[in-house]
């Protein structure tokens, strides 16, 4: 045991020897919380502009117009008399939607002819455009609701049964999850959960393949040739400083005011299952491949796409057959979804037993050939033949 914590106070030593891992390691969660939280600290989205395009002039445009400003979501940045400029216009506001009330619209309504609001959408950018559009529809059926009425009423049609008239049944919405709905809250812990892999697979690539490079391998074999104690070693002093990761991320939570509320004991197993598998990936590519430029670049090259391919922004049923089996050889991937059931959903453990499986089998595998490698290494430093079993 005096062995094991004086190789571990060496790892710490490693550590804050390497200024460049310890800037990423600790400063990159620190930097994406702060940066990712200002970003989204709004959480939802309002104030979008909209042109509108009235070519009718009358009340019941201007009534529409004060509808669209009445509304939270967008308000009307230009109001042009015709089409001539419409799209330079849209534009220079950076308006998702332009809305055209064509001429002669209340007149066309009065007299019961044919007429028609366009709205002309910038789909662009696919989440401002959404909600632009959904709440311009909503203000023009709301007008187009009431005209109905008024016209029922208009025929000698009471107004109780004008409404129902319009309305034959009634529809009710209850939000479930709705904390979600909150931007900041949707993607500031994935976010943050990404950089965690991220900065822990950095940090391991670079275990075994630093100690190969230098030449420093056989002096640690030399220590202890023990191979379990040796990859406890590497992964301790990450897991330990995962903690403090974990501390700062409720921190954030707090700042932003979106705490995060844990249950139970199933949500912190999986976080330390999670913590194996990427600890366990990591140090498996640091022995398999003993340059620590290549062994981060591997990684990387894993750890880069994972937040896309995860499922939590796009769902894993609308991917193809192959990139599903690629994403489920990420930690991420069960990871993620095991904090959205549990922490947002309220979810119970059984509806992640596959997700808590995905885990323990990436951590185990990747646990049994870092075993069989490490302990060829070994082998081979002390020039001694591989005795198989």
């Amino acid at each position: 045991m005096k062995t094991f914590f004086s190789l571990v106070r060496r790892e710490f030593q490693l550590f804050f020897q390497n200024r460049v891992l310890m800037v990423l390691f600790l400063g990159a969660p620190l930097m994406y919380g702060v940066l990712v939280g200002s970003v989204y600290k709004k959480g939802a989205v309002t104030n979008l502009p909209i042109v509108v395009v009235d070519e009718d002039n009358t009340p019941l445009s201007r009534q529409l117009i004060d509808m669209f400003n009445e509304n939270e979501v967008i308000y009307v940045a230009s109001v042009l008399p015709d089409n001539f400029n419409a799209h330079k216009e849209a534009l220079r506001k950076e308006a998702t939607v332009v809305v055209n009330i064509p001429r002669n619209f209340a007149a066309d309504i009065n007299y019961n002819r044919p007429t028609e609001v366009t709205m002309f959408v910038n789909t662009s950018n696919t989440l401002t455009s959404n909600y632009a559009m959904m709440a311009t529809n909503v203000c023009v059926a709301t007008l187009k609701a009431g005209i109905q009425i008024k016209s029922l009423e208009k025929k000698g049609v009471p107004s109780y049964v004008a409404t129902q008239q319009y309305e034959p049944f009634k529809t009710t919405i209850i939000r479930q999850n709705f904390k979600s709905g909150n931007y900041l809250y949707f993607m500031l812990p994935g976010v943050l959960l990404t950089v965690l892999q991220q900065v822990l697979m950095l940090g391991l690539a670079l275990s075994f393949a630093s100690e190969f490079e230098r030449g420093t391998f056989k002096e640690l074999v030399a220590k202890s040739s023990n191979v379990f104690q040796l990859l406890f070693v590497k992964i301790t002093p990450y897991l330990l400083m995962s903690v403090l990761i974990y501390v700062l991320y409720y921190i954030y939570s707090l700042v932003y005011r979106m705490p995060l509320h844990v249950e139970g004991f199933a949500f912190w197993g999986a976080s330390i299952l999670f913590l194996l598998a990427v600890g366990f990936l990591g140090i498996l590519v640091s022995i398999a491949i003993p340059n620590q430029l290549q062994a981060t670049e591997i990684l990387m090259v894993v750890a880069t796409p994972s937040f896309i391919l995860s499922g939590f922004t796009w769902p894993l049923s609308q991917m193809p057959g192959w990139v599903v089996a690629f994403a489920k050889c990420i930690p991420l991937t069960h990871y993620l979804q095991i904090f959205r059931t549990l922490i947002v959903e309220k979810g119970t453990v059984d509806v992640v037993s596959s997700s808590i499986w995905g885990l323990v089998i990436i951590a185990s595998i990747s646990f049994v050939l870092s075993l069989v490698l490490l302990q060829w290494k070994i082998n081979k430093v002390q020039k001694r033949p591989i005795i198989s079993t």
